[in-house]
């Protein structure tokens, strides 16, 4: 008689994807995209998910190391407009955004129903423990099994692994930008061992309410990246990529 765990064979069937500059891109939307994290969680292995954006895409193109980390995660979503467009450009398929905000949530509120532990580690120093205590108001219940600020230098990356590992997260939280985020959770996946470890960006400061969420209705007309602009100048850098990543899914598609 099969005896299989349910979530192994979950885990074990295919993930429906499609080709973005080479990088296989989850076409299933937010509520799927809990349950397959669920079924990882359920797992004794250790799994990378990135939340990808056309930024990102584009620092991958001249990342070799970046680019096989996106090809090798569990689970790649599509964290943009630009790549929702992308998926349908290059397939025809018309996919849901599953941004890292949303997703990082979700997770939390997963964790709080299911006793999964969470390590919050990025940001500057204080906000992680800001986004802490106002997840725990949100997600009563939610194992949140430390905090650590993301200001320290890469040489440092495993003695900060070495510092989280005996807390044994089943789910670790990375928020330090693409690539530090990404190369710091393959650097230290046999340290931590953490069952789900996923690059969130500018997370912490949402969670914290350092940064507030664009409202609703702009989400909906996908203008969020012009919200997140107005409060942060400086993000006109990686708004400055975005016709890069057209050209390149254009050519792409040839």
């Amino acid at each position: 008689m099969d005896v299989t765990p349910t979530s192994i064979v979950a885990e074990q069937a295919e993930l429906p994807t499609a080709d973005v500059l080479g990088v296989k891109v989850s076409t299933l939307d937010l509520e799927a995209t809990v349950r397959r994290v669920d079924d990882f969680l359920r797992t004794e292995s250790t799994h990378a998910i990135v939340t990808a954006d056309s930024s990102g895409f584009v620092l991958a193109q001249s990342n070799d190391a970046l680019l096989q980390l996106y090809k090798s995660a569990d689970l790649v979503t599509a964290d943009s407009a630009g790549v929702v467009w992308a998926v349908r450009k290059l397939t025809g398929q018309r996919i849901s955004r599953v941004s890292g905000v949303d997703l990082a949530f979700q997770i939390c509120r997963l964790a709080s129903l299911k006793g999964y532990r969470v390590f919050l580690l990025g940001a500057q120093p204080g906000i992680a423990d800001r986004a802490a205590e106002r997840l725990r108001l949100q997600h009563p219940g939610i194992q949140i099994v430390g905090t650590r600020h993301g200001y320290f230098p890469v040489e440092d990356d495993e003695l900060v692994a070495a510092e989280i590992a005996p807390l044994k997260p089943d789910v670790l939280l990375v928020a330090m930008g693409i690539p530090r985020q990404e190369m710091f959770i393959s650097r230290t996946a046999d340290i931590i061992r953490a069952k789900v470890s996923m690059g969130v960006g500018g997370s912490l400061d949402v969670f914290s309410g350092k940064v507030r969420r664009a409202p609703r209705l702009v989400r909906r007309l996908k203008l969020e990246w012009v919200w997140r602009l107005l409060q942060n100048p400086g993000k006109v850098r990686k708004v400055a990529l975005l016709p890069r990543f057209v050209r390149l899914v254009l050519r792409y598609g040839r």
